[in-house]
């Protein structure tokens, strides 16, 4: 189970904005590849957000449409379409 350690020891150190990141697909086989990266209020709690793998498509529509437009959340999203991951070959963004 996932546990808030690591940002805690962030916090000790000083840094004040963590931000959570997360990818989807590898490679165009799956179709574009979709990055997208938050920053949270230190107080942010949730009491319905934890797995959006849990939670019904209509749900995560509802939840997205909350937190996109909370403006104490920064947020980003970048998608990658199969012809550009082809370009410049996946590979590259693999460390």
């Amino acid at each position: 189970m996932p546990t808030l350690e690591y940002e805690c020891k962030l916090r000790a150190d000083g840094y004040q904005q963590i931000a959570g990141i997360d990818e989807a697909g590898r490679g165009p086989l799956a179709g574009p590849v979709v990055a997208a990266a938050v920053i949270l209020p230190d107080d942010f709690c949730h009491p319905t957000l934890n797995d959006s793998k849990q939670l019904s498509a209509r749900k995560r529509e509802d939840l997205y449409e909350e937190l996109t437009g909370d403006k104490s959340i920064i947020w980003a999203s970048a998608a990658v379409d199969s012809l550009e991951i082809d370009r410049i070959n996946i590979l590259q963004a693999t460390y």
